[in-house]
């Protein structure tokens, strides 16, 4: 008998080729007879277009007041004059001229800002709409100095490299542990991540609603944080399922993401002169951190790993938080810290689940273990913990 399915004969490639350029070509002639003929402009009522403005960077040194902003509205916009606390000033812009949609310039003003002081900047543009900034305290920009670098990186190291050392060091007394003290300590490890997963969740929605519009901030963090997850999970399931060293490497990992965004929180801080870091908030950063380092320890407790492999697994965790004070301080923007945390936020979701799934696969009920008491003990104790020490260090 005949076959009556089947496969359709291949057409030849030139064929194919074509079928994809000929939408490109008609999509291409349907813009270009737009922009030509402008159909929309018997609708024009001489309303003007819309503007929008975004103050990503304020930087003050000694020369003044000057701002990074972006223009995202309709069409580009011209800033026509600026307000310092109630006064015009003088201002220059680089570039000069209009701002075209999506692009950015510098607003400088030789305002003789006040130390400690708040001041307020209203950007007019040619329209007339006002756009505000508001400068809650006013201190010197740190400047890319070797002597403010190590400064920071003396604070990003007690914030997120000392705590983690310090968790990784009951590795010893953690080693005779049985059975239900395994899923304990792995439980504790999934609820610090869980807590970790909502506190960085809402960093990146709340950095998203400082951005422009045009990066659609609430839907870039879930896009990024979707495709770290899948990106790492595809890479942690590559040779099977991590386990042991490795999957302590991957919740490194992601408590260094984690980490990295309290470091931008905490440079961007300094930057605002809204830190006000005390003796007594570094110490919350450092309690607050130090089941991070347990968590990390949790799942080698039943092998002997080598010495370097700790070293390692501290930097991984704990170093990204320097990094995050030298960017936050000296390089950081809404939409950068927003996509930042949304990375780190997919990354800790994919820890959670290997994390998960080794602790099915330790026990011999499967998935019924996650509702043992010692399991559900664990999360609740892991989540109470991070919550507990959290509130030392929101300010």
């Amino acid at each position: 008998m005949t076959d009556l399915a089947q496969t359709p004969a291949k057409a030849p490639a030139w064929r194919r080729l074509a079928w994809i350029l000929l939408p490109l070509l008609a999509l291409a002639g349907a813009i270009a007879w737009i922009v030509a003929a402008d159909p929309l402009q018997s609708f024009n009522n001489g309303a003007p277009p819309v503007e929008a403005l975004t103050f990503e960077r304020t930087i003050l040194d000694a020369s003044g007041i000057h701002l990074l902003v972006r223009a995202g509205g309709s069409e580009a916009m011209t800033i026509a004059q600026v307000q310092v606390d109630d006064a015009y000033w003088n201002f220059t812009q680089d570039p000069p001229g209009p701002i075209a949609r999506g692009t950015t310039a510098w607003i400088n003003l030789a305002y003789p800002w006040v130390l400690g002081d708040a001041h307020a900047v209203i950007a007019l543009t040619r329209s007339g709409t006002a756009f505000a900034h508001e400068i809650p305290v006013a201190v010197p920009t740190p400047e890319a100095s070797s002597g403010q670098l190590t400064a920071q990186a003396v604070v990003g190291a007690i914030v997120g490299i000392l705590p983690v050392a310090i968790g990784l060091m009951f590795y010893p007394a953690l080693r005779g542990v049985g059975r239900s003290g395994m899923n304990f300590l792995l439980a504790v490890t999934v609820g610090l991540l869980v807590f970790l997963f909502v506190d960085m969740s809402l960093e990146a929605f709340e950095s998203a609603g400082e951005s422009a519009a045009l990066f659609q901030g609430p839907a870039m963090v879930i896009l990024a944080a979707a495709a770290s997850f899948l990106i790492l999970l595809a890479i942690g399931r590559w040779r099977g399922t991590p386990t042991g060293l490795a999957l302590s490497f991957y919740i490194a990992l992601g408590i260094g993401l984690h980490n990295l965004g309290e470091g931008l929180a905490i440079g961007a801080a300094f930057t605002a002169g809204s830190a006000g870091l005390g003796t007594f908030l570094i110490i919350g950063f450092a309690i607050h951190n130090v089941t991070e380092g347990i968590g990390i320890a949790a799942p080698v407790l039943k092998a002997r790993p080598p010495l370097w492999s700790f070293v390692a697994l501290t930097l991984v965790a704990g170093f990204p938080a320097v990094i995050g004070m030298w960017l936050g301080s000296l390089a950081n923007a809404p939409h950068w810290s927003a996509l930042a945390l949304a990375v780190g936020t997919g990354a800790i979701l994919q820890v959670i689940v290997e994390v998960s799934s080794y602790l099915v696969r330790s026990n011999e009920s499967r998935v019924s273990s996650l509702l043992s008491p010692p399991v559900l003990g664990g999360i609740l104790a892991g989540i109470a913990f991070m919550y507990a020490t959290a509130a030392l260090v929101k300010i």
